[in-house]
């Protein structure tokens, strides 16, 4: 039995394998060993050995001992995204390296701000020859302390297997982005050691692997696309050759690795619109239906979008005169979409601007780029092989799981089509659309939309998309009703077909008789007039005719929300989203920018409307590029919200630094916590808030929890006790109280937030919250709903966040209701059976008799001030 010491590779703490963020090394499925959280920036050989496989994203290297020992190093965690930036390489396979020896210099500024974490994983890939381990803990120094000491058994000669004929798999295409990394690797290794008495083996070409072995597969630097065969014999042959098929195809467990297609076509299919069966259908054959991308009315005329094919020409004219003709184009691309993002930031628009700033880094997407530089390098033209790149890497975004992920497909094509215009000198005429028109489309850019005629386009449908998509964002600026995910048969009807787009109810009437079209013209025309009404009285107070004060505040992304605030009659902010400081960019914003733009906020609010900042909510459907989360079956179930400013508290941290210094601006400042579940979460987050503040020498501010999760509102009692106010967000609470997917194309009409059981939880959290003198806030989409507004009131909410065209009309409607019928209307809501009853027992709201603007008391207090003056 021979025994190994191997020094520590850097300098820095050491932690247990076991504790570390990423689950593959975690539980031990690429081997046993430790990891360091390094403090200097040259990874060295921490024994004599050779090199066996250096990853070509340059983080990862595995040493060989002359004892046999595979010696893996991993630098950071998920690293291999970074595709080699922040990376030099000193050695190559094969080198002999002596103790000490430089292997990777590494940037460790860079990876700390780019990568999920710099912990640096040492790993004996061979653990099984480990008879005994010594590991070392607390600090250790490179190339100086003992890190392990391995007791290693005798190899074992001779294979598993059989002398029956081996069965081969057919060939399978490779989906991962990173090809047969660390994580793959370790995956299909520990899938082949599960087939007893069978020899297993991966080729690619004439080269072949142990499936058994992390360091041999790694070596073979099996890239994407490449075609892979599984062999195996003895025993379990047939059964191993199709798991682990199924396992390779499917991206062997690698976050983002879409299923690979067939590879006997090298044509990549288009993705298609939702199945058939998938979709909710209309028994009218009038009526098509679709999701609600951006809400609102509208009556036209059908107009049907075909954006015409680009042809190009498959063979090229020269591998280095395509290259330029490529380089060429995506910088001109990059100038155009620099000068739609400066025209609207001079408008002020800064969500359009961002997206557009997004396609200014889509358009030269590394993955992009090494597409259609190996098919430029096999001889094909510019044009056909950016084309080949912006179809696989489009599909492959759009077959995932994650929602917001997949709908990012759209704005790889629309860059794509912007490219390949200027690749073949195709002209990109500017639509014009008739009067009236509401657009069909299979789906439409965010380039299509942005340029929209408001003036003649008075809504639109897609096939594709759904409400996280850009082009929805983008509809909702404008204004525009829109469906997203509608039936495909919309595709078929014709232009000048008459039509009413019904946004709320995910409704698209065709042929609808005249009277029903005067009807809704009639109906819009008294909606501009209430509208109108509405504005003109939006700054006197919510108050009920029997003298009761309701909160009316705002759902705010940014600056440029806050300073519409005041024109529209609001009284502060309900909720400010941080997660616009944090979206569209490539690396976290610093504690100054972010203190600086709370602030500014704040002053433009006022001093004494309340501002309450949610922290950083992300996870689940809003992933950011630059904080990678593991892949979860269930992301709405997993890391959301503060779930991940706990698990990266230096995140946090920061935020909570930047708010505090920003609340002396304004008078009433607090801070709130998304997807707050249990009370050790809202007690671990007030300590670090605590901390950060004694630290700055400033006080605390008030702190809330989101009520998203029925665990809250079911123990909002006890969080009453320490919480010191509440903020419903309804969207979050139906869906999770139902186990429905508000996205859903087929569930989304059932996500109502006026189902009994939801109300029921508002009801249970305003009593809890109540006894303890805390104030209740509803900030999801129920506020700005007027058939709930009542039965809120009822039910004893204080305060109302809406959107902001929503804030006239809602306080409008509040003054016009009384108190005590609003609390008989929520107990008739809690005992009805379902969310049509509780719609019906409201009935139209437009239709309520309405007192004269005006008529209310203006002394009535606001139900916010006891709670904060006791604080």
């Amino acid at each position: 039995m021979a025994t190994l010491r191997l020094l520590a590779p850097l300098s820095g703490q050491t932690w247990p394998i076991e504790r570390i963020p990423d689950p593959v090394f975690a539980q031990k499925m690429v081997g046993d060993g430790i990891s360091i959280d390094p403090v200097d920036a040259v990874l060295k050989a921490p024994c004599d050995g050779e090199i066996m496989t250096l990853h070509a994203a340059g983080h990862a290297v595995t040493l060989r001992t002359a004892e046999g020992a595979e010696v893996l190093m991993h630098i950071g965690i998920d690293t291999v995204a970074l595709k080699g930036q922040g990376f030099t390489a000193k050695v190559k396979v094969g080198d002999k390296v002596q103790t000490g020896t430089p292997l990777i210099e590494f940037d460790l500024d860079f990876i700390a701000t780019h990568a999920r974490s710099v912990l640096t994983q040492v790993v004996i890939a061979n653990s099984e020859r480990v008879a005994r381990w010594e590991k070392a803990s607390g600090s250790v120094v490179a190339g100086q302390d003992v890190l392990l000491t391995l007791e290693l058994h005798a190899a074992v000669e001779g294979a598993e297997g059989s002398e029956a004929a081996p069965v081969t798999s057919e060939a399978i295409l490779i989906p991962n982005a990173s090809g047969l990394h660390a994580r793959p690797a370790a995956v299909i290794a520990n899938v082949a050691k599960s087939f007893h008495g069978t020899a297993i083996k991966l080729q690619v070409g004439e080269r072949q692997a142990n499936a058994r072995s992390v360091t041999s597969i790694m070596a073979l630097e099996v890239a994407r696309g490449d075609k892979v065969h599984v062999i195996a014999s003895g025993a379990h042959a047939e059964a191993a050759v199709a798991k682990l098929s199924e396992v390779l195809a499917q991206g062997s467990g690698d976050e983002g690795s879409a299923p690979a297609p067939a590879p006997a076509s090298t044509t990549v299919a288009s993705t298609s619109a939702p199945s058939e069966a998938s979709r909710r259908k209309s028994e009218d054959p009038d009526v098509l239906l679709g999701v609600a991308a951006s809400p609102g009315l509208a009556v036209g005329e059908i107009f049907q979008v075909r954006h015409a094919e680009i042809a190009v020409t498959e063979e090229g004219e020269g591998v280095d005169d395509e290259r330029r003709h490529l380089s060429a184009a995506i910088e001109t691309a990059k100038g155009q979409l620099g000068a739609i993002r400066a025209q609207l930031h001079a408008k002020s628009d800064a969500a359009k601007a961002a997206i557009f700033a997004a396609h200014e880094e889509l358009v030269s997407d590394p993955d992009l780029l090494e597409i259609a530089e190996s098919a430029i390098s096999k001889g094909k033209s510019a044009a056909f092989a950016w084309r080949a790149a912006v179809n696989t890497h489009a599909n492959r975004l759009a077959a995932l799981r994650n929602e917001l992920l997949a709908q990012r497909a759209n704005d790889v094509r629309d860059v794509g089509r912007r490219v390949l215009a200027l690749l073949t000198g195709a002209e990109m005429p500017r639509l014009e659309y008739p009067q009236n028109a509401i657009l069909i489309a299979e789906d439409l850019t965010p380039s299509d939309t942005a340029s929209l005629d408001r003036a003649r386009v008075m809504g639109f449908c897609t096939v594709r998309g759904g409400a996280t998509s850009h082009v929805a964002i983008l509809a909702r600026s404008l204004g525009l009703p829109a469906l997203a995910g509608t039936e495909p048969a919309v595709l078929d009807v014709r232009n000048g077909t008459a039509a009413i787009l019904d946004a709320g109810k995910g409704t698209l009437r065709l042929h609808p008789s005249s009277e029903e079209i005067t009807r809704i013209r009639a109906a819009q025309d008294r909606a501009e007039l209430k509208r109108e009404e509405d504005q003109a009285h939006a700054h006197e107070p919510a108050i009920t005719r029997d003298g009761h004060r309701i909160e009316v505040v705002a759902n705010i992304g940014g600056l440029k929300d806050a300073k519409k605030i005041a024109g529209l009659g609001g009284e502060g902010v309900g909720l400010l989203r941080s997660e616009f400081l944090f979206m569209e960019r490539s690396d976290a914003p610093t504690e100054d920018q972010q203190y600086e733009s709370y602030r500014a906020i704040i002053e433009a609010v006022g001093t004494d409307g309340p501002v309450i900042i949610r922290t950083l909510d992300v996870g689940g459907d809003k992933p950011l590029t630059y904080l990678p989360i593991p892949k979860e079956d269930n992301p709405f179930l997993g890391e959301r919200g503060v779930r991940v400013g706990l698990d990266r508290p230096e995140l946090l941290r920061t935020q909570l630094r930047a708010i505090l210094r920003a609340a002396p601006a304004g008078k009433k400042v607090s801070v709130m916590f998304p997807m707050i579940a249990t009370l050790g979460e809202l007690r671990e987050v007030k300590a670090i808030m605590a901390e950060e503040a004694e630290r700055l020498g400033l006080p605390t501010i008030p702190t809330g929890i989101m009520v998203e999760v029925p665990a809250a509102a079911v123990m909002a009692a006890q969080f009453a006790k320490e919480a010191d106010f509440f903020s419903i967000g309804t969207n979050d609470l139906t869906q999770y109280t139902l186990a429905m997917d508000r996205g859903h194309p087929k569930l989304a009409p059932k996500v109502d937030g006026l189902n009994p059981a939801v109300l029921q939880l508002i009801a249970l959290t305003v009593q809890g919250a109540h006894r303890e003198g805390r104030f209740v806030g509803i900030c999801g989409g129920l506020a700005s709903d007027p058939h709930a507004v009542p039965i809120l009131i009822g039910l004893g909410v204080d305060e109302l966040s809406v959107s902001l065209p929503s804030i006239p009309a809602i306080k409008a409607q509040v003054r016009s209701l009384k108190l005590e019928d609003c609390r008989v209307l929520a107990q008739k809501a809690l005992a009805a059976g379902s969310p049509e009853e509780v719609r019906a027992l409201v009935g139209d709201p437009d239709e309520r008799p309405v007192p004269p603007q005006g008529s209310n008391p203006s002394a009535a207090p606001s139900a916010r001030e006891p709670t904060l003056a006791a604080h």
